[in-house]
């Protein structure tokens, strides 16, 4: 299960996720800055991947292929944005 409310205190985003999707590794921050959260610009960047996750804010993304606590993550600023 994941919180699907999640938002960045550092960009003060909403979190996108994208099942079955994982980032390119060419993408960067200036990518995300200037393109969230416009999906048909973020999709240049995203390749399909059965089973994986891609989240997003403005300033951070991640590629998850298994269960992680991403709490344990000190660089990201992801708290759920309640319920």
């Amino acid at each position: 299960r994941t919180c699907d409310q999640l938002r960045c205190t550092a960009c003060d985003f909403r979190v996108s996720l994208f099942n079955d999707y994982i980032w390119d590794q060419s993408c960067d921050y200036l990518f995300f800055r200037n393109n969230m959260p416009e999906l048909s610009k973020l999709r240049a960047k995203m390749v399909k991947k059965k089973g994986s996750r891609a989240y997003a804010c403005q300033c951070s993304w991640r590629s998850i292929h298994e269960l992680t606590d991403l709490q344990t993550d000190q660089q990201l600023r992801w708290v759920c944005g309640k319920h």
